[in-house]
């Protein structure tokens, strides 16, 4: 009966050291409190990274016979379609400073509204430049209601439009803004949407002068 009485007192005793550290262990988890003070310290990134769009390219049997891009800022993503039908979507990276749309010369922001392919350059560093018809009609009314341009400037602006040529690009509103090559992953540009090498290169086969560009803030 003694030997029996100590063993109950023993394990009585044991039960008592032992729940404090058992009680403790359920309800602190180091991985799960190491996991949430990284992801803290992460840094954010400025896309839509989770948007679920997949990034391809079906080249079709037969060259389109029309082409046209939409650019989502938001998500930095370009679509390319041809004939009305969506041939591929890139990653694209952005200006800079990518929130907002382009109103002057080194604002470092990337535009958006309804422009054209104005101009093609393969003397580039950036593998191909597809220049867009950046100021347009309703960028350069901005910058004339915002004193930055006078009305003579507007008119040479307005008459190129009408024309689908060349904007000036040598305004206070900037200018030299296309598509290129050299990388899409951070914002780097001076305004450009910048794609990978090897995107570009499917751009310009399928790209003209006068294919319409779309740029949007975001598909929302």
């Amino acid at each position: 009966m003694h030997r029996k009485g100590l063993k109950i007192i023993i394990v009585f005793i044991t039960l008592m050291i032992l729940f404090p550290i058992i009680k403790y262990l359920s309800h602190y988890n180091p991985s799960i409190k190491s996991n949430k003070k990284a992801s803290s310290i992460l840094p954010k990134s400025s896309s839509k990274e989770n948007n679920n769009k997949e990034l391809f390219f079906n080249e079709p049997k037969n060259k389109p016979s029309s082409t046209h891009i939409k650019i989502y800022k938001e998500e930095r993503l370009l679509e390319l379609y041809g004939d009305n039908t969506l041939l591929g979507r890139f990653k694209i990276g952005l200006g800079r400073s990518p929130v907002g749309t382009k109103n002057k010369e080194g604002d470092n922001k990337t535009p958006e509204g309804k422009y054209y392919i104005c101009t093609k350059n393969d003397k580039t560093k950036y593998t191909y430049f597809m220049g867009i018809s950046y100021p347009n009609i309703e960028d350069a009314k901005r910058g004339l209601n915002n004193n930055l341009i006078d009305n003579n400037i507007n008119e040479q602006i307005k008459t190129a439009i009408d024309k689908k040529g060349l904007p000036p690009w040598n305004t206070p509103l900037g200018g030299a803004v296309g598509i290129h090559g050299g990388g899409a992953k951070y914002d780097w540009t001076y305004g450009c949407i910048a794609v990978s090498d090897e995107d570009i290169k499917i751009l310009w086969k399928y790209c003209n002068i006068g294919t319409p560009v779309e740029i949007f803030n975001s598909s929302l």
